[in-house]
């Protein structure tokens, strides 16, 4: 593979232009084709294989006319102190807004607008009232007017108007991109600025990276309509694109400087660069993409989405990190240094080259400290990513409703209006679905008024609502309203309670019951995901580093660097601390895909830095080093590269926690927090400990295994020997063609003889 990358990377170099030319095409032809697309949509969400989602496909087949897929708004009106919303002068306003809504702009859009005086949509103190409005389409496919008509409601009341506040999906908007990923971007660019020493070096991977991600994001645009790609699925790609993009071509780039130093030509660099980092840039854009295409196994359609649509992001990155970067240092020429100088805005030329290499660079002073005391190192890193993991053992997930809004917006205060006028479990009705005649419908409806866990009205009575029956006489729903809040445990207990009493033909469905079913997905799938990529990383990196317990001392420490970013996640996240630092207004449940998510991603950016960190210690091992000079040689050529990438992507991950999206914020901070611990923590501290203690059986292997394992040469072994082969062979040719007599002399006496 090094051979074929290598002749791949120098072919780039030297003919750039046409390499260029055609990503800047593929770049043209994405945009063209994003800008010519359809808005894509919120993204279809369904959970197959469970009961709630059973249920809701009966109501869509059942009760057509529900619009049970379609956007739904409440607007909650709230009387002025001391009055009701049954007062002449309210209740004209209100009906007011019953009759915008039903015949205003976007009424075409508009599927049932429910009058509360009718549906006696009335706190029992008649202080509070609410309007329910249905859709035909989701909230992300309403148009301009009937989002317009919607959020103007109760604006024009006039003086002494009710309190109006709206709630619901039907406000649902897509995540914005804002200046906190500028930031990251910035940030980025001063730490390659710092580690080249050069502003065309810095700004090369940059600029690729960008490219990249232009292409992938602008692709997963203009198909988002056709595949049915949720909105917040090109935001996860430029994240994770944007991230490894840069991180891939600075790590070409940086090979690319090292081989300058060496003296050899600059295709010729190019091309080895391509070679040997490019061997690792493959290596570990292949494990993040079989870690993000693998979420396909928890069978949850959306997910896979996501996880394939930011893997061909990778794929992109590191086809551009292999082909364009070459070409773009070919356009760059002389302008990118050698290793070891800096420009001379950067103050290159004032140290003598000597005096340079008789110093050791923070990378080979920190090998030799952890040398000394490994123990030591070891105990602090694993105490200490242990006690961050703690709260990991009391996550708690679930999907984010309204409650999780900021205190100050619209829908957190219509969620909490309703949940002050008609009890906490208002905001989370339960639909029992009951596929039968009225028989049965009554039955069921008789049973659940017995349930414990059933809100009580004004009256004592429990709040189940009558079944309602479709046309054809053979379904009902029954609304069932819990006591305690959507998210709680008494709710999770009461949807079970009904299941479990329940035949076949009497499901629960409702947002919330779906939510309580997609975490529970969630949490069967987090160990047996966590288990196949474990499984995977070993694998893997058994092939590359040809040893047993590297790669076990790999997959633990991406255990441990794992659970430690879930445990930050559970104590910023879900119990508040340092809330109000990371933006978070309400904390509450994780969400619910955010843990298998952040598995994915993050196995795939520890096996990066575990590759470019390591693949080192063993090139030196091979050729002779010592185990513990070994690791000095890793770090003193590594460490200082792998440091700049960790802070790129730490820098890019959390600029996306400034964004609204409450599930972007928290993946942001949560891969943030994960490549700290594990570039930090576990890669550059524990990783080197592990190996002092170890020693020579770090590297061993046994030799049926060894005869059994494909050689990948991550390490460009077989490239130098090609490379050398070539020399001796071009010296040999020279050698006979610059005296053609004297060896035909020399054959002529060997016929002789």
């Amino acid at each position: 593979m090094a051979t074929f990358l290598y002749r791949l990377g120098k072919g780039s170099f030297r003919r750039r232009r046409l390499v260029a030319l055609l990503w800047v095409a593929l770049l043209a032809l994405a945009g063209f084709g994003a800008a010519t697309a359809a808005a894509p949509s919120s993204g279809s969400f369904s959970i197959p294989g469970t009961e709630a989602q059973r249920a809701f496909d009966m109501l869509d087949e059942r009760f057509p006319g529900q619009s049970a897929d379609g956007a739904t708004a409440r607007i909650v009106i709230k009387a002025p102190a001391g009055g009701s919303v049954n007062d002449p002068g309210v209740k004209s306003q209100v009906e007011k807004i019953v009759t915008g809504l039903k015949d205003g702009p976007g009424k075409e859009q508009i599927a049932s607008v429910t009058d509360p005086y009718q549906a006696q949509a009335i706190s029992h103190d008649g202080s509070i009232a609410y309007v329910t409005a249905t859709y035909k389409v989701s909230g992300m496919e309403l148009t301009d007017a009937s989002r317009d008509a919607l959020t103007n409601v109760g604006k024009d009341l006039g003086a002494g108007a009710p309190q109006v506040e709206i709630g619901g999906d039907a406000l649902m908007e897509a995540p914005k991109t804002g200046s906190s990923e500028i930031i990251g971007i910035v940030v980025a660019a001063i730490v390659l600025v710092i580690t080249f020493g050069s502003l065309v070096a810095a700004g090369l991977p940059l600029l690729t990276a960008l490219i990249g991600v232009g292409i992938g994001v602008s692709s997963i645009t203009a198909l988002a309509s056709v595949l049915d790609l949720g909105t917040t699925t090109s935001i996860l790609a430029m994240m994770i694109g944007l991230a490894v993009g840069i991180d891939y071509a600075l790590f070409i780039v940086s090979r690319y400087r090292a081989e300058l130093a060496e003296g050899l030509e600059r295709d010729e660099a190019a091309g080895r660069a391509a070679g040997t980092a490019g061997s690792a840039v493959v290596f570990a854009g292949l494990t993040v993409v079989i870690a993000l295409v693998g979420l396909a196994v928890v069978n949850i359609p959306m997910l896979t989405k996501m996880g394939v649509a930011a893997a061909g992001t990778v794929v992109i990155a590191v086809l551009v990190a292999l082909t364009l970067v070459p070409a773009i240092l070919g356009f760059a020429g002389r302008k990118v240094l050698p290793a070891g100088t800096k420009s001379k805005l950067f103050g290159g030329g004032k140290d003598k080259p000597a005096d340079r290499a008789a110093k050791p660079n923070g990378g080979t002073r920190w090998a030799r400290f952890v040398l000394r005391r490994p123990v030591l190192v070891l105990l602090a890193g694993v105490i200490g990513l242990g006690a961050v993991a703690i709260p990991a053992g009391k996550l708690e997930m679930g999907l984010p409703d309204d409650g999780a809004k900021p205190v100050s917006s619209s829908q957190r205060k219509a969620y909490d209006l309703l949940s002050d006028g008609f009890g906490p479990g208002f905001n989370g009705p339960l639909l029992v679905v009951v596929d039968g005649d009225k028989a049965l419908a009554d039955r069921t409806f008789d049973r659940l008024t017995k349930l414990d866990g059933v809100a009580k009205g004004p009256d004592g009575n429990p709040v189940v609502m009558p079944p309602r029956f479709n046309e054809a006489g053979d379904a009902a729903i029954i609304t069932v309203i819990p006591a305690d809040r959507p998210s709680s445990a008494a709710t999770e207990e009461l949807v079970h309670e009904i299941r479990d009493g329940s035949d076949k033909h009497v499901m629960v469905t409702g947002t919330t019951a779906i939510n309580i079913d997609f975490s529970q997905k969630m949490n069967d799938a987090l160990l047996p995901y966590l288990a196949l990529v474990v499984g995977l990383a070993f694998l893997l990196l058994m092939l590359v580093f040809r040893s047993v317990l590297v790669p076990l001392k790999a997959a633990l420490g991406f255990l441990l660097s794992v659970v430690a970013a879930l445990g930050a996640v559970v104590a910023v996240y879900q119990w508040g601390w340092l809330g109000s630092l990371f933006g978070v207004d309400q904390p509450g449940p994780i969400m619910s895909m955010m843990p298998i998510f952040m598995v994915g991603v993050v196995f795939g950016l520890a096996m990066d830095y575990e590759v470019f960190l390591v693949t080192r210690m063993r090139e030196a091992y091979v050729h002779g080093e010592r185990p513990g000079q070994a690791i000095v040689t890793g770090f003193r050529y590594s460490a200082r590269v792998v440091t700049a990438a960790a802070v790129i992507m730490i820098a890019v991950f959390a600029g996306f926690i400034g964004m609204d999206d409450q599930m972007v914020k928290m993946i942001g901070f949560g891969l943030a927090i994960a490549v700290l611990f594990d570039a930090f923590v576990v890669r550059m501290a524990i990783v080197p400990a592990v190996l002092a203690l170890l020693g020579h059986k770090a590297w061993w292997l046994p030799k049926w295994l060894d005869r059994l394992l494909p050689n990948v040469d991550v390490e460009g072994e077989g490239l130098r020997k090609h490379l050398k082969d070539a020399e001796d062979a071009e010296d040999a040719d020279g050698a006979r063609g610059a005296d053609p007599d004297k060896d035909a002399d020399g054959d002529r006496e060997k016929v002789l003889a």
